[in-house]
């Protein structure tokens, strides 16, 4: 191929040869043994050039790459490197990885659970650590040349995705920032904001799958393509050329159409309709959903284990591992099996003897030698880190995990199955997104290893294809900032930099860049309007004078008629409520309305049994139902509906004891009785209201102001006020528009100056000084950091010992995960359950003045209410009681105790740096943290 090139070719071909080489990135192309993508070389060369970059790919696609490389500069540079991620795990994984590739001695971890070498030139760290450490202004920050942000798109996580934002805004200038996302369909508008706020940033978007993804549906045995025809890469970007298999659709079709039963004569004749409903009914015996033992035995048969089942339940997962087991399936040979063995005991050998049985060892240990696992948040951090060590090795074929799986492990497969596309998202059961299905699917296919990944969903009775398929061709995951202002981060803003310059930090937030963007629009149909209402203001102008004004006299009127109807329906109702609430068993009455009109009797008034105490035994809005018996001998329960206007009673008469409803005869005697009874009565008459209007002396005077009007006798006025009526709904409309804008405009700063007025009356802040009680609350972090400040302050944890302490302070971490899940508030005895009720209180006093300054929970800002959930677990584990009688006690799976243990252990540990040197309560919480760090909360997390 050279020979074809001319000398001045060859020379400018050796040329670039050369200034390859002379880059960065030529040694580090070498240090892989495969070939860049495209996207990765684009994203290295904007890095060396100086520029950041955000890099939004598909999951799998090696988009770390990138940060690898910010690693590889910042050692070639002699400058520092922090390399951070949104959870422990993933923390731990890259620390490993990276170690691997440049040494123990040049790389460090630091997660809040571990500190390994943190003076290191490379750090990985969990991107809260970070942000603690740019508002402590520590040392560590000083060399600083690159920070990797993985998994950016956490920023629109509703409870942690601030400290992203935070990050991003108060990195020096002289940092490069490296973000990585997952694709996202607003990558550009991030994009945006990040060269507003960081500079020059280069947006590399790719949307190749390196590993092409095919669509499965499992029906029974079978396994249908999604598709009928499928795109040349197998991905989802071309999915608008692509068909919904027919088969499908016809399964569908069937499952939602009832069997017909019988012989029809006409088709009985035809002797081809008659085979092809027999086919269709075995067609019908074909369709069902499988179990989770026979979807992992037909993954085995076609070849596409290893698995990720996602199943959106804890339980489920580990009842789909009880079910494999007891189908008796094994996906591993003697040999895989020892093997398992050997690394199980390896990496569990710390765990004492005694908490094996408690931790469920023996029943994990028996589903990972046959190759099957769960994968869930309420295991134990070990167990968890077992599965993904033999997942990666293959000794583990099928995992049944939770969908938080998806949220950045290293944990690839061949195939990703989704029993439902329905999940509980803690409020109700939803169907998943687009966005969810493309991440919880982009696990298939593992790069270097797979042809191609596979992504099966199992048959439901509700099984939608079209709808399915517009999941799967769908790309829309789009990235909405979460960001708002805390308490700790307004006092450290003001530390930092005063009040105002913190008001201009703010305003810089990718959550207010989202809204002024929101308001560009808006703005847009304001202009619009504008142009509509001066086109309607001159239709509607008279020559005889000010028609507006005119318009706003007829729009007076029709507002007070409208207003005096409400009221005198209102009034009406009212009393006709009252007057069926003053009905009794005997009174004859007349039905002014309705199907039952006429004469009844009153059997039972509609009030509740055995009323008492004033309740009714109907909801409100109901009002009293009489049971009745019509003059035409009907037993039937009225409504409020019946009765428009007041009814009173005409006649009273005897119900006698005997009368059953039931019995024919019975009613037609009484029937008869009321007929006799009531007949002098003229039922006919009505006592009609005279109407409010009529009466009014405000309306009487804006008809007289309307007649007086000049614009009255003009022989266009309806057509003028045709006009009037259109220019001022049309006004009204804009108004709405113009408040939105109003609203969405610094709504950030408004929320800051809301919480500094409040630490102001709190004496947390003075104009732009923090005082000391401010200093201490910048350095208590979490959802109740002003709780935590003013327990301190007014000595509430004075005086308790390291136990009580744990027990009080695991209300500001422990959160019930849904309010079934609640734990039974059992409390210890003595000062620590005084302390817990003396942080209620305080918590309310907070509340009362959250509420006056206008701060509200529901919009994320402010203090929730402390949760007692686990304190009597904190105070029987940081006493010293062994983990089974813990655990038997709060019903709480392991994994769960160990997670709260430790973000537990977070806060005391913030709460001794806090607290005054040399107090009580500084000295307690590290023995707290003491006490509560053992067994199973103290095994290391890094191998």
């Amino acid at each position: 191929m050279s020979d074809e090139l001319t000398p001045a070719e060859r020379y400018a071909a050796a040329r670039r040869r050369a200034a390859e080489q002379a880059t960065a990135l030529a040694p580090f192309r070498d240090m892989y043994d495969f070939q860049l993508d495209p996207f990765q070389v684009e994203a290295c060369q904007a890095l060396e050039a100086g520029k950041g970059v955000l890099v939004a790919a598909p999951t799998g696609s090696g988009k770390t790459i990138v940060g690898e490389f910010a690693v590889h500069l910042a050692l070639a540079q002699g400058r520092k490197c922090f390399y951070t991620t949104p959870i422990k795990a993933l923390s731990n994984q890259k620390y490993t990885d990276l170690v691997k590739r440049y040494g123990a001695d040049r790389v460090g971890l630091l997660t809040g659970d571990n500190s390994i070498n943190s003076d290191a030139p490379v750090v990985v760290m969990t991107t809260e650590v970070l942000r603690n450490m740019l508002y402590a202004g520590s040392e560590a920050l000083r060399g600083l040349g690159y920070v990797v942000m993985d998994e950016v798109h956490y920023l629109s996580d509703r409870f942690r995705g601030a400290v992203w934002e935070e990050v991003i805004i108060h990195l020096p200038e002289s940092v490069t920032l490296v973000s990585l996302s997952a694709t996202v369909s607003n990558a550009e508008e991030f994009g945006d904001w990040l060269d507003t706020v960081r500079g020059d940033t280069e947006v590399i978007v790719s949307e190749h799958r390196p590993v092409p993804l095919w669509q499965h549906v499992l029906v029974g045995r079978r396994m249908y393509d999604l598709f009928e025809e499928k795109s040349q890469d197998g991905g989802q970007g071309t999915a608008a050329r692509r068909e919904v298999n027919p088969d499908l659709v016809r399964l569908a079709r069937m499952e939602n159409t009832r069997p017909t039963f019988g012989r029809d004569k006409r088709r009985g004749r035809n002797g081809m309709r008659e085979a092809d409903r027999e086919r269709e009914r075995r067609q019908r015996g074909r369709i069902w959903t499988p179990s989770r033992p026979e979807v992992i035995d037909r993954l085995d048969a076609e070849g596409l284990l290893p698995a990720i089942t996602f199943i959106f339940s804890r339980a489920g997962c580990e009842a789909a591992v009880q079910q494999c087991l007891y189908a008796g399936l094994r996906l591993n040979d003697e040999a895989a099996r020892a093997r398992v063995r050997t690394l199980v005991e390896q990496r569990t050998a710390g765990i004492p003897d005694e908490d094996l049985h408690v931790l469920g060892y023996f029943e994990w240990l028996e589903g990972l030698e046959r190759g099957i696992a769960a994968h869930h948040a309420g295991m134990l951090p070990t167990f968890k880190e077992v599965v993904e060590e033999l997942f990666v090795q293959g000794l583990v074929k099928a995992v049944f995990a939770t969908e938080t799986l998806a949220l950045g492990i290293n944990m690839p497969a061949r195939s990703v199955v989704l029993e439902k596309l329905v999940k509980w998202n803690g409020e109700q059961h939803a169907d998943i997104t687009p966005g969810e299905y493309t991440q919880l699917t982009g696990r298939a296919g593992r790069r270097g290893i797979d042809v191609e990944g596979h992504a099966v969903v199992l048959w439901q009775r509700t099984t939608d294809p079209t709808a399915l398929a517009g999941l799967a061709g769908t790309r829309t995951y789009p990235l909405r900032s979460s960001f708002k202002p805390s308490y700790n981060m307004a006092v450290n803003l003001v530390a930092q930099f005063g009040r105002h310059r913190s008001r201009e930090l703010l305003e810089t937030s990718f959550a207010q860049f989202q809204a002024d963007r929101a308001v560009v629009g808006i703005s847009r149909q304001v202009q619009r309007n504008e142009e509509g209402l001066a086109g309607y203001r001159a239709s509607m102008t008279c020559h005889l004078g000010d028609f507006d004004e005119y318009a706003a006299l007829r729009r007076r009127l029709k507002d007070r008629e409208t207003e005096l109807a409400k009221q005198g329906a209102a009034q009406r109702r009212a009393a006709a409520m009252a007057a069926l609430e003053k009905l009794r068993p005997g009174d004859v009455i007349h039905v002014p309305t309705g199907k039952y009109a006429g004469l009844a009797l009153v059997l039972d008034p509609g009030l509740a049994a055995g009323r008492t105490g004033g309740h009714r035994g109907y909801e409100a809005h109901d009002g009293p139902r009489p049971l009745v018996l019509t003059a035409e001998r009907q037993v039937k329960r009225l409504a409020t509906m019946d009765f428009p206007v007041p009814v009173e009673p005409l006649e009273r008469m005897r119900v006698p004891k005997t009368f059953n409803p039931r019995s024919p005869q019975s009613r037609r005697d009484l029937a008869s009785a009321l007929r006799t009874k009531a007949g002098h009565h003229d039922v006919r008459r009505h006592r009609r209201d005279r109407s409010a209007a009529a009466d009014d002396t405000e309306i009487a005077s804006l008809r007289a102001a309307i007649r007086a009007h000049p614009c009255h006798g003009c022989a266009d006025r309806e057509d003028h006020a045709r006009w009037a009526e259109r220019y001022h709904r049309l006004l009204r409309d804009t108004r709405q528009l113009e408040r939105r804008i109003e609203g969405r405009t610094n709504t950030i700063a408004r929320t800051f100056d809301r919480i500094c007025a409040l630490l102001t009356e709190l004496d947390y802040l003075r104009e732009e000084q923090v005082t000391d009680d401010g200093r201490r609350l910048a350095r208590l972090y979490g959802e109740l950091d002003l709780l935590a400040s003013e327990c301190l302050r007014e000595g509430v944890w004075e005086g308790l010992k390291p136990a009580e302490l744990a027990a009080c302070a695991s209300a500001l971490v422990y959160e019930a995960r849904t309010a079934d899940d609640a734990l039974p508030p059992k409390l210890p005895t003595g000062a620590a359950k005084e302390a817990l009720g003396e942080m209620v209180r305080i918590w309310g006093r907070l509340d009362a003045l959250e509420e006056d300054h206008r701060i509200s929970q529901t919009e994320g800002v402010g203090q929730r209410e402390p949760d007692l959930g686990f304190a009597w677990a904190a105070y029987r584990w940081a006493s010293g009681h062994g983990l089974d009688d813990v655990l038997r006690e709060v019903d709480m799976p392991a994994g769960d105790f160990v997670r709260w243990c430790k973000q537990l252990i977070d806060v005391l540990g913030q709460i001794a740096q806090a607290a005054p040197e040399g107090g009580t309560v500084a000295r307690n919480a590290r023995r707290a943290v003491d006490g509560l760090r053992r067994g199973v909360v103290a095994y290391s997390s890094v191998g």
